[in-house]
C-alpha cells in the first residue's frame, strides 16, 4: 500500500491541499496589506467574492481527504483511478474559484482605493500548482499496477 510510488504522490498531494489553507492565496497592497485567504472574507465583500471564497475553502480539504482515501484504494484500481480524476476536477474547480476570488477582491479594492492597489500570488496559490502533476503521476502508477495485474491473470 505505502510502498507503491502513486501512494507518495497521493500523500504529497494532500499534504499541499491542507497546507494551502494555512497560506494566503493572494496579496493586496493598498493602504495596508490585505490577504485572501480561505475562511477569511474581506469586510464588507460582495456575495460572488463570498461564494468563490468559500468554494476554495471548501475544495482544498476534500481535496486532501479524498487524496488520502486514494491512497487506500489500492485493491481497487478502477475505483481508485476515478477518484483520481475527480481529484483532477476537483483542483480545477480549486484553483478557479480562488482566482475568481482574488479577481472580485482585486475590483472591491481597486474601488476603494483606485488604481494604487498592488497585488500578487501568495504561497497559497504556489503550494496548490503541483497537485495536477501529483495525480497524473499517480494516475500513471495506477495504470502501470492494471497492466503487471492484467499480465499476471493471463499467465
Amino acid at each position: 500500500m505505502l510502498a507503491r510510488l502513486q501512494s507518495l504522490y497521493l500523500f504529497i498531494a494532500a499534504l499541499l491541499a491542507f497546507s494551502s489553507l494555512l497560506f494566503p492565496f493572494w496579496y493586496y497592497l493598498a493602504d495596508s496589506q490585505y490577504l485572501l485567504m480561505d475562511f477569511s472574507p474581506l469586510a464588507g465583500a460582495n456575495t460572488l467574492h463570498l461564494f468563490t471564497l468559500y468554494i476554495s475553502s471548501i475544495v482544498s480539504p476534500v481535496t486532501g481527504l479524498l487524496s488520502i482515501a486514494a491512497v487506500f484504494l489500492y485493491k481497487n484500481r478502477a475505483l481508485q483511478s476515478k477518484l483520481i480524476f475527480i481529484l483532477i476536477l476537483l483542483f480545477l474547480i480549486d484553483i478557479l474559484s480562488g482566482l475568481t476570488a482574488a479577481h472580485f477582491m482585486n475590483e472591491q479594492l481597486g474601488q476603494r482605493f483606485g488604481s494604487a492597489v498592488e497585488h500578487s500570488p501568495g504561497a497559497g496559490f504556489f503550494v496548490i500548482l503541483p497537485l495536477p502533476l501529483l495525480f497524473w503521476l499517480a494516475m500513471k502508477g495506477v495504470k502501470k499496477d492494471e497492466k503487471i495485474a492484467s499480465a499476471y491473470k493471463r499467465l
